[in-house]
């Protein structure tokens, strides 16, 4: 898997993507964009870039775990992807790349701490670093928290408990959204942001907000029943009434076809210069994630379409099944890429949709299956589970249909298209909410949705859900149409899966703290409660 990801190495950031414990000089380095030489401001458009960077790697990881894509041939060198057997050289990039950008945001935060104009610069970086570490803690557990971040001062910082890192992190992001909410409309003595240094939302801090209220959501619903309950519940009455964003929220630096094209389509399509990529030569989707398109579980004829370049033909193999799997593999990626290939591709709907379009970073779609499953849990926050459930599968037909330039395509039509769809599918609860007759029905219900809609673009999402949740369902020891579990698997767990990431070899090499995991079979999250 080391090698599965060093492909995924996106571009020069102004920070070198590296631990805390690395470039211990951070600060006094002149030729370093974290350096004391170089504004804030500055630093921020770069930050964000790399969050986004970041969530592709992320969300490519997930997609190998949760069904949405195989090896399309056997590749040596992968075993670790098979068999599940994660080590301390596996998936670093998750570990390194997310410190690297949280140095960024720290650079910001030391800066503007203490400079009252730069109050809203604090408060967005804050919002970043909270986005950063929820996804660290998901993937690794405990993680260096109140004693990260501080270069030399501290080499070898404390491992904090996760269950503690999650609480720290919604105080965190309610004092972010104070910030903002305080100096909203202060533009005499606060230093706006803007299209330029705010790459996300061109400096509406109403929709920073409520993004903040969107992580906050995620973190609340995740952490749910684990052992920080009391505190969640306490929490869920502390939202800002600016409410969520119900929006795509997308990072778009600037991207383009001719030199800078977004990492997305780097790494499922092709270089600049035309080349088709690693990963769009052997990829292709599994049975598993099929049968919520084709049957035998869901029919989606619109949505596989918009997804899959060959759809409805049916691929073969399960992951781990490298000697059935087809040796010819669609030229420029099996996902839907419009007309062409290389560099005379053609934007188009789906999921890559083109050179220029931005990363997302929160689906709407994920923002109302959160509401959902906290409407589920007796939290309504903004309308009830059913209402939001249905808008989530709306929201996913929107995203879907929507084009390079960020609207709805012309001739597209979303809401007939999610009507058509909830009508085909009327019989079964995962379509039609009100025919779950149990909780656990509708959560499954919600979470099988909400699967569906993260397919290939939110995949780590859906890799999280289905570790606390269960869903979508899998059969033990099921076949490819059945499971997604690879048939290579070295877990002994009953679900013959992974639960966790080992921590990068060189931070056992060079912070003593650093928690000892023999095996990513043992050792679940602390929300991790199957």
């Amino acid at each position: 898997m080391k090698k599965y990801f060093n492909i995924f190495t996106i571009v020069a950031l102004f920070s070198t993507l590296t631990a805390c414990k690395k470039d211990l000089n951070i600060n006094d380095n002149p030729n370093s964009a974290t350096g004391s030489n170089m504004k804030p401001i500055l630093v921020l458009p770069n930050a964000l870039t790399a969050t986004a960077a970041n969530a592709v790697s992320y969300n490519n990881y997930g997609s190998l775990l949760v069904g949405y894509q195989l090896p399309g041939r056997g590749l040596s060198g992968f075993n670790d992807i098979y068999s599940y057997n994660f080590t301390s050289s596996s998936n670093t990039t998750l570990w390194d790349n997310v410190f690297g950008n949280l140095k960024d945001y720290q650079y910001i935060i030391n800066n503007t701490q203490n400079e009252p104009q730069l109050v809203l610069l604090n408060a967005v970086a804050r919002i970043g670093k909270v986005y950063n570490y929820q996804r660290l803690v998901d993937a690794y557990g405990d993680v260096p928290y109140t004693e990260a971040l501080k270069g030399s001062e501290n080499v070898a910082p404390k491992f904090d408990p996760a269950a503690s890192v999650y609480q720290n992190l919604v105080k965190e992001l309610d004092d972010a959204i104070a910030k903002l909410k305080a100096n909203i409309g202060n533009t005499g003595t606060v230093t706006p942001l803007n299209g330029a240094s705010d790459v996300l939302f061109g400096g509406n801090l109403t929709k920073w907000i409520q993004f903040a209220n969107n992580i906050k959501l995620r973190i609340l619903v995740r952490a749910a029943g684990s052992s920080i309950d009391s505190f969640v519940n306490s929490a869920y009455s502390t939202f800002s009434t600016e409410g969520f964003l119900l929006e795509n929220a997308i990072v778009n630096p600037g991207y383009n076809a001719a030199s800078k094209q977004n990492p997305f389509w780097g790494i499922y399509h092709s270089s600049v210069t035309g080349s088709a990529s690693s990963v769009a030569t052997y990829y292709i989707p599994s049975k598993y994630i099929y049968t919520f398109y084709n049957g035998p579980l869901l029919t989606d004829n619109k949505r596989g379409t918009l997804i899959y370049k060959n759809f409805p033909a049916t691929p073969t193999g399960q992951l781990g099944d490298e000697k059935n799997n087809p040796n010819a593999i669609p030229t420029f990626s099996a996902w839907f890429t419009g007309t062409g290939t290389g560099l005379n591709a053609s934007s188009a709907l789906g999921v890559l949709k083109g050179r220029a379009y931005g990363v997302p970073v929160f689906l709407a779609s994920d923002i109302y299956f959160l509401l959902a499953e906290a409407a589920l849990n007796g939290h309504a926050l903004s309308g009830d589970a059913k209402t939001n459930f249905d808008k989530g599968i709306l929201a996913s037909y929107q995203y879907l249909e929507t084009n390079v330039s960020n609207v709805i395509e012309s001739g597209q039509n979303p809401a007939a298209d999610a009507k058509a769809y909830q009508t085909a599918n009327a019989g079964n609860y995962l379509a039609n909410y009100d025919l779950a007759t149990s909780k656990e029905q509708r959560l499954e219900a919600i979470i099988t949705q909400k699967y569906i809609a993260s397919n290939t673009i939110n995949s780590y999402e859906a890799w999280s859900d289905f570790r606390r949740t269960a869903y979508p369902k899998i059969q033990t020891n099921g076949t490819a149409t059945t499971t997604f579990v690879s048939i290579s698997s070295s877990s002994p767990r009953a679900d013959k899966l992974p639960v966790r990431d080992i921590y990068p070899q060189t931070e056992y090499n060079l912070n003593p703290n650093t928690p000892v995991i023999n095996n990513a079979f043992s050792s679940p999250l602390f929300w991790d409660l199957n």
